[in-house]
């Protein structure tokens, strides 16, 4: 494994800690950003590091420069044995008591960085029947309090499904766990906008950019019954990802032409450009 960088130093995965008392362990106060590895270097991570930036703000975090998160970054990568995998970012508030209230301290910063495999088959998604609130103070924000997440995600496991998808308090489709959606209706390409309360991806902002799209509402009741021409995910790790199975049912149209024609911009903007 390569080494861990924590609060300025590298160090082996063993002795990477933070205090008891971290605010980001205490009550999930914290951020955080998931880079493709890809080939040896992180991709994209100009505009990961601005949504971090954005997130950070957004929390009322004290502010970590970005160049100092970068050469944290470049530190992790050059430790590492492996061309293809996932660097993790994480900003905390800091120590500090234990309840809501935020200490002193200044922010913890962890980078690591691990393997993974890719996500070769259609997606197979459950839609949950917890919805997000749109209206969240933390909509927009990558935060680490990923525990309605983490609940969901094993309902959807627990299905037979391998992601999880919220609708939000106005019965529109939102997001999963850790992807967007996008779904072709009418021949058009699809995608919850930001007011449904979905985290606007990276991947989602280089498709809806290099490909296109229209970032528009589109009912939970359409997508979970399956009337829509085709249908993917998006995110950092999936890439550009069929959906094949919604609630166990089969996707009429598991890998159809706007599918095929995003995941093939998509897979041109890793060989050619690392930092879009």
């Amino acid at each position: 494994m390569p080494l861990v960088y924590v609060n300025g130093a590298l160090v082996a995965e063993e002795n990477a800690t933070v205090s008891v008392f971290d605010h980001g362990l205490v009550v999930g106060d914290g951020v955080f950003e998931t880079i493709l590895l890809h080939d040896g270097r992180p991709f994209a991570l100009s505009r990961h590091l601005a949504r971090l930036e954005r997130s950070v703000r957004g929390m009322g975090i004290a502010p970590v420069p970005s160049e100092d998160v970068a050469r944290a970054v470049a530190a992790v990568v050059d430790t590492a044995e492996f061309a293809v995998g996932r660097i993790r970012i994480t900003i905390t508030s800091g120590a500090g008591p234990l309840g809501s209230g935020r200490g002193t301290d200044p922010p913890t910063l962890v980078v690591a960085a691990d393997p993974f495999e890719s996500f070769d088959e259609p997606a197979s998604v459950a839609v949950v029947p917890w919805p997000r609130n749109e209206h969240s103070a933390l909509v927009g924000l990558k935060t680490t309090s990923y525990a309605e997440n983490a609940v969901a995600l094993e309902r959807a496991h627990g299905s037979g499904a391998d992601e999880a998808i919220f609708g939000n308090t106005a019965g529109m489709l939102c997001e999963g766990t850790g992807s967007n959606v996008f779904v072709v209706v009418d021949g058009k390409l699809l995608t919850p906008p930001p007011s449904s309360g979905p985290l606007q991806g990276v991947t989602r902002a280089l498709v809806l950019e290099k490909h296109g799209g229209v970032e528009r509402d589109v009912p939970l009741a359409t997508f979970a019954s399956g009337r829509f021409d085709e249908a993917f995910l998006t995110s950092t790790l999936r890439g550009v990802q069929p959906i094949g199975t919604i609630d166990g049912k089969k996707v009429a149209t598991a890998d159809g032409p706007e599918t095929r024609q995003a995941a093939a911009v998509y897979a041109s903007l890793l060989a050619d450009e690392i930092d879009p």
